[in-house]
């Protein structure tokens, strides 16, 4: 994919609370023309946001702990043109339209690379002829992907993580003790 026509170096900011994946994706989005401030919590987002608003935003949908979704609202109050995309490893339909309801002009679930990012951020209309990925994330995957969350957001307890996810202890044990499944 060509890189579009940036010739003023939009201004993005890249909300993440991954520090590699932000400073890789921040690179990568660089070099196709953006000029791109990180940040790795909803606080710092704010204060960036506040001292200059972004063309363009790219947030994570859950920022340890914490929900991207909340910047929406707060980054289009400043600048109402800022073009936000929510970019999320946690995908689902109830967020992918909240997020919409809330200004975003687009969702992306992860892993999603540069080319995609800047394509779903500089769309100008709703294409429904929008290829659908070839190779989406399996049920096994989704259900690694989900337990790993469930996991973090109880801080590593698995006795907790079972009852939130209605397991048993035992059997989850097994589930974890497996490599992670591949997309």
């Amino acid at each position: 994919m060509d890189a579009p026509d940036l010739s003023d170096r939009s201004s993005l900011l890249l909300v993440d609370d991954d520090a590699t994946f932000c400073r890789v994706l921040g690179l990568a989005l660089g070099r196709r023309g953006f000029a791109v401030v990180t940040a790795r919590d909803n606080a710092t987002a704010r204060r960036l946001a506040t001292a200059d608003p972004p063309e363009y935003a790219v947030i994570d949908l859950n920022l340890a702990g914490d929900s991207g979704l909340l910047l929406i609202p707060e980054l289009l109050a400043l600048e109402p043109a800022t073009r936000i995309l929510v970019l999320t490893g946690y995908a689902s339909i109830a967020t992918a339209v909240t997020a919409i309801k809330l200004g975003a002009i687009n969702y992306l679930p992860k892993p999603a690379n540069a080319d995609q990012v800047v394509a779903a951020l500089v769309a100008t209309t709703d294409d429904p002829a929008v290829p659908l990925n070839p190779r989406p994330l399996s049920v096994n995957r989704l259900e690694w992907e989900h337990i790993q969350r469930v996991l973090r957001d109880n801080d590593g307890n698995i006795s907790a993580t079972a009852r939130q996810l209605n397991m048993h202890r035992r059997t989850l044990q097994r589930k974890l003790a497996k490599r992670p499944v591949r997309s």
